[in-house]
């Protein structure tokens, strides 16, 4: 019984050093949504910070910055479902698919 403690420990600490890993790698990993046809893009990493935001400039209309607003909204939130579901793919590698609460 203690030697299966034992290589349920090892187990474990192998998976918190791969998902230590997979967090430093997260960061350099980035998604890219866009909203408009293309007018505003978002790109965003895998810790779910924003990286760049980009808008055409004919997305620009002194007459209309509600739509650019909404077109920015779009891409962000899109950008950010990317990234969490990218996050979710990669942790599904180190956890055999267990869903984990907390963990991301």
């Amino acid at each position: 019984m203690m030697g299966n403690m034992g290589k349920m420990m090892k187990q474990v600490q192998k998976m918190q050093a791969d998902m230590a890993k997979l967090q430093e790698e997260l960061v350099n990993q980035t998604v890219e949504a866009t909203s408009g046809g293309g007018m505003v893009k978002v790109v965003a990493n895998g810790k779910q910070e924003i990286m760049s935001i980009k808008i055409n400039p004919e997305a620009v209309d002194p007459e209309d910055v509600e739509m650019l607003q909404d077109m920015v909204m779009a891409a962000v939130n899109e950008a950010l479902r990317q990234s969490q579901d990218m996050v979710a793919r990669e942790m599904s590698k180190i956890t055999g698919g267990m869903n984990i609460p907390g963990l991301f």
